[in-house]
């Protein structure tokens, strides 16, 4: 597929009705168990993608086609969340990432961005010179890296309870 602003938009502007149909009203047992030690359960999930797009996606975009001769993104805190969400429910994260993605959206698409600015680059704290296609699409694959992640946390919570089928679902042996 190639990789475009559109596309990308198509994901993006679901990632977050994705969660609530699949999170909103659940109980705790489901929302707040993770894979142990310091693994993340969905509550966390869910207040990581809200940080990204308040603190990541758009500012970064904003970076890369700034016109400053020194394009540096600030280093992002992957772990805000633990702190940001507290006190809030899971049904109050949901609704806060519906607002906060499509004000996201609507931002990145009046940005115009062009085919010519899609290869304009900027320095990654950790990973050095990223071109704007790059980010965009991470954006993306993050979002679906984490539904992947959720999925997995909840299914795991049965993991014992699927007896000899455990041999035909992968997610529950995945580490």
């Amino acid at each position: 597929m190639q990789n475009s602003i559109e596309h990308t938009i198509q994901i993006l502007e679901r990632t977050p009705h994705t969660l609530h149909a699949l999170l909103n009203n659940l109980n705790e047992e489901w929302t707040e168990k993770n894979e142990g030690g310091a693994t993340w359960s969905p509550y966390d999930v869910v207040g990581h993608l809200i940080h990204c797009d308040e603190y990541n996606w758009i500012p970064r975009i904003e970076v890369v086609l700034s016109n400053s001769l020194v394009r540096t993104f600030e280093p992002l805190d992957r772990f805000a969340q633990l702190e940001k969400s507290k006190g809030k429910t899971i049904n109050q994260l949901l609704d806060d990432f519906i607002k906060i993605r499509f004000s996201s959206i609507a931002k990145l698409r009046s940005l115009n961005i062009t085919n010519e600015q899609l290869s304009k680059t900027a320095i990654h704290p950790e990973l050095g010179s990223v071109t704007l296609s790059q980010l965009i699409a991470t954006w993306l694959v993050h979002d679906l890296d984490h539904l992947t992640q959720i999925s997995r946390v909840m299914a795991k919570q049965y993991k014992d309870d699927v007896g000899p089928w455990i041999a035909y679902l992968k997610i529950v042996r995945q580490q």
